[in-house]
């Protein structure tokens, strides 16, 4: 008989547009979203994010008042969720927060990431075990810590006898690839909302484009489209992860020529998505019922879906809540399961997506605080 236990998720990505938080339950086979809640975060500690993120000059005492005030975020999340689900943290086996990414450079003689928010504070103002660092035992075993996810996905989703591709759009794009004939794989396919974001901020003020409006307002500027292509990474084989360090407002600034209209730009970044995507996809195909099923921020972008669509048209390109599993959360869900596996000392990642050496059960304990105040 497999136990069916109560856990809490935390995700706050690379897009910087608040802390997904879920509660689910899980057992060996299967997983439940039993409430869910969008935390935001304040706009002056999202300033500070971005700026450690894109390169600007800080100092350590700037980092450890954002680790600090992120475990206090995070903690807030996890009570107005418990409050919202009308759970008790008693009824909470564990918390398995990502953190958030500030550097994740999985490459050179000295690879190393780093997540934010303290894990101390969360477990003592919430009184529940939190796993979290769940990237770097993965890089200490020989493997890039990115993405974690596929093997959640793997946990999700049986084998076909067509592909089954799943694609989170975040601020960076990532698939698990399910094929019919080896082993999972997944990597990050290039920039997801990220540079669509930031320039729409730049210009508008707003902090996404909303179904891709504006950018339907304009037109693909071919000449940078091709220059965005040629970037490196994306002719790069797996495993492989990138981040904002690579992807940002001043890689973009190099690649234009300075007199674009701006909505023209917005709609060439839209297309780079969405054909850096298709390019990482395609060659996946194996069956006659090849799936592509999305997950993220991206897939409330009616643009980018559409041009998903028409660049795949061999494969049906549907949301994952068709498949049962809700598009906004499930990266949140997928680390409330990684929270279970190290509970259980289960392994959690997948050497055949990030390149690690062996499986391990990834993640660190928090112990509990009890009547902390």
């Amino acid at each position: 008989m497999t136990m069916r236990e109560l856990y809490i998720g935390l995700m706050s990505g690379t897009s910087l547009d608040g802390v997904d938080a879920v509660v689910v339950a899980i057992d060996e086979h299967k997983i439940e979203l039993i409430e869910h809640d969008e935390y935001p975060f304040p706009t002056e500690l999202r300033k500070s994010i971005l700026d450690i993120c894109t390169g600007q000059a800080t100092n350590l005492p700037i980092v450890g008042q954002i680790d600090h005030l992120l475990g206090k975020l995070y903690a807030k999340a996890v009570h107005r969720l418990l409050k919202k689900a009308k759970l008790l943290p008693s009824a909470i086996r564990a918390i398995g927060n990502h953190g958030q990414t500030v550097f994740h450079q999985p490459q050179g003689n000295e690879p190393f990431t780093i997540q934010l928010g303290d894990n101390n504070l969360i477990s003592a103002l919430t009184g529940i075990d939190t796993i979290a660092d769940f990237r770097r035992l993965d890089m200490a075993v020989g493997g890039q810590g990115a993405p974690l996810v596929p093997a959640f996905h793997q946990y999700l989703f049986a084998l076909r006898d067509s592909t089954t591709v799943i694609l989170n759009i975040g601020g960076i794009a990532n698939v698990s690839v399910i094929p019919t004939t080896h082993d999972v794989t997944g990597y990050d396919t290039g920039p997801g909302n990220m540079l669509m974001d930031a320039w729409c901020e730049m210009h508008t003020g707003s902090r996404f484009d909303k179904n891709g409006a504006w950018a339907a307002s304009g037109e693909v500027d071919s000449t940078l489209l091709r220059k965005l292509m040629s970037d490196p990474y994306l002719q790069a084989l797996p495993p492989k992860s990138t981040g904002r360090e690579h992807y940002n407002l001043d890689w973009l600034q190099q690649q234009l020529a300075g007199n674009e209209a701006p909505q023209d730009v917005q709609r060439t970044l839209c297309e780079f998505t969405a054909q850096s995507i298709a390019n990482a996809i395609s060659i996946h195909k194996q069956g006659d019922e090849c799936e592509l099923l999305v997950c993220g921020g991206g897939a409330n972008n009616s643009l980018l879906m559409q041009r998903l669509a028409a660049l795949l048209p061999q494969w049906k390109v549907m949301l994952t809540s068709e498949k049962g599993i809700s598009e906004d959360y499930m990266e949140a869900m997928a680390f409330a399961w990684l929270a279970r596996q190290r509970v259980h000392n289960q392994p959690s990642n997948l050497p055949s997506v990030t390149g690690a050496k062996q499986s391990v059960s990834l993640g660190v304990i928090y112990p509990a605080i009890k009547d902390f105040s």
